[in-house]
């Protein structure tokens, strides 16, 4: 089957809509989607900064939702023809991790999201002249009309719910959120600093003041802090004077957890030194250069753990994530842009910018 998507050819150079081609039918264990929505993710961006280890050209994007159309059968696939899905990241589903309901540390992780795929899992994307794009991108390439995805990726929502807006449930919002649900476990009375409020910070602001914990979101960015604000967090500008102190003071002795989301060592050390006795400090973004740690960061049981995909099962967070939005309690969709497929590129340098949260890519919308 024939259809359009945004494929990068370079490195260096723009997003092109170009034709795609994928196998008319899904085998075994895999659905076919129609995409309605699809998440820019800062981890699709930063394929343009891999080194080669991501090899294109290839067709991007990991936060699609969508409709199913075909499916290829098989004891694994439960989902069924006019499904409503949520895409999320793929995993092996019979390592020691994903049997212990952490598909986020899969054995084949890398393999299977990042790095091109294994070699029993080959390529099935074409260009319109015949040649071989890269395997799909997190189980997905979901910067496409359609997605031929595992099953196992796929996670089942109600057709009543906004399923063009629904994708970034599928990583960004998830990975925030899971941190404060999964990983933290925050409740009333508990204290978060959230360091960086792009989509992911964000993200853990709304599920911690669902939770009734106390938030503090700290961004160099004041647009950024007045939407941390209006979702219930504390802001405070990165140039604060006194950082940790201040912090301490606002949580009657510092912080139980802080969540990163900058890389930045400097950020990292002042939320260490921030946090209460045996707190926890979990970090989502890749570091690209060492971490220096001041002394005293670590002391006091201090702890420092990175974590993946909120430690999240798609299939038991995304569910709970909606049901919050149904209720008021989890807005995500206030973070959210729409774009046509066809402004991809737009979307881009708007997310590199900071003129955006969350951009979604349209694929079945013209441009204006």
């Amino acid at each position: 089957m024939r259809f359009q998507a945004a494929v990068l050819r370079s490195y260096e150079g723009p997003f092109a809509v170009e034709h795609v081609t994928l196998p008319p039918e899904p085998a075994a264990g895999e659905i076919l989607v129609e995409i309605a929505g699809c998440g820019m993710c800062r981890t699709d961006l930063a394929v343009r900064r891999s080194a080669g280890r991501s090899p294109l050209p290839a067709v991007l994007g990991h936060e699609g939702a969508g409709v199913v159309v075909r499916t290829g059968g098989g004891p694994d696939t439960a989902i069924g023809v006019g499904d409503h899905v949520v895409l999320s990241f793929d995993s092996c589903g019979h390592c020691r991790n994903c049997l212990r309901a952490a598909p986020a540390y899969c054995d084949s992780f890398a393999a299977l999201n990042l790095f091109g795929g294994r070699r029993e899992d080959p390529p099935r994307l074409t260009d319109a002249a015949g040649r071989t794009l890269a395997p799909r991108w997190f189980g997905q390439s979901s910067f496409a009309e359609y997605a031929l995805v595992p099953a196992r990726n796929a996670v089942r929502v109600d057709p009543e719910l906004p399923l063009e807006l629904l994708g970034p449930l599928g990583c960004g919002f998830l990975t925030g959120a899971g941190a404060v649900l999964n990983t933290f476990a925050l409740g009333p009375g508990d204290t978060l600093l959230v360091l960086g409020a792009g989509a992911v910070g964000l993200a853990a602001v709304m599920a911690a003041t669902a939770a009734g914990a106390l938030t503090l979101a700290v961004d160099r960015h004041p647009q950024r802090l007045d939407l941390a604000a209006r979702f219930g967090a504390i802001p405070l500008p990165s140039t604060t004077p006194g950082l940790p102190e201040r912090i301490r003071r606002l949580t009657d002795g510092g912080a139980a957890y802080a969540l990163d989301t900058t890389a930045s060592p400097a950020l990292i050390n002042d939320a260490l030194l921030a946090l209460r006795p045996l707190g926890v400090l979990g970090l989502v973004a890749r570091l690209h250069t060492p971490l220096p740690l001041d002394p005293g960061t670590l002391d006091r049981g201090r702890s420092i753990r990175h974590l993946c995909e909120g430690d999240a099962v798609p299939g038991l967070l995304i569910p709970l994530l909606t049901g919050l939005w149904q209720t008021g309690r989890f807005p995500f969709d206030q973070l959210i842009r729409t774009y046509p497929l066809a402004d991809v590129n737009e979307a881009e340098r708007d997310c590199d910018a900071g003129r955006v949260v969350k951009p979604v890519l349209l694929p079945n919308r013209g441009s204006p």
